[in-house]
């Protein structure tokens, strides 16, 4: 059994040859095979909001039957903000996503436009899935959440509402 004496005298000690110490003398300690180690004991890993709303903003737009993401006048307004040097906000694929990003959950609110003749039910459920699934193998945050609002139905005869914008 060790005691505090010895844990002293293990400290004293200088590092092995080819050896590191970190700063305060400490090596860092390893696992044993099979073990985690605490997570918290090597360090914190922080996710932005806008990193979550990208993964989920592609992981919505691959499922058949979403047209695209966001409101119709939140799409043109966004068409032209891109072409506009420097202008900053939402756009690409976070556009049409909000997200909630806590220390190990995140919620997510996404609004989608579907095309015409499929199955919202059916969409928004393949939406849900693949956003859960790519969210949480890439950020390893539990998603509680992931509401969707269909904002409008993309009709085979409309033109796309994201106009060319005309900057002079």
């Amino acid at each position: 059994m060790k005691g505090p004496r010895d844990e002293r005298d293990r400290r004293a000690q200088p590092a092995p040859a080819g050896g590191r110490r970190r700063a305060g003398g400490r090596r860092p300690r390893r696992s044993a095979p099979g073990k985690r180690a605490d997570a918290q004991v090597r360090g914190r890993t922080t996710i932005a909001d806008g990193v979550v709303e990208k993964i989920a903003g592609l992981a919505a737009r691959d499922v058949v039957g979403v047209h695209a993401m966001g409101s119709g006048a939140s799409r043109t307004f966004g068409a032209v903000r891109d072409r506009v040097p420097g202008a900053g906000g939402r756009s690409g694929p976070a556009r049409g996503v909000k997200a909630e990003v806590g220390e190990v959950q995140t919620a997510l609110d996404l609004e989608i436009v579907v095309d015409y003749g499929v199955s919202i039910a059916d969409v928004a459920r393949a939406v849900r899935e693949n956003v859960v699934s790519a969210v949480e193998r890439m950020t390893g945050l539990e998603v509680v959440e992931v509401n969707i609002a269909v904002s409008d139905v993309k009709l085979p005869d409309e033109d796309d509402d994201e106009p060319e914008p005309r900057l002079q």
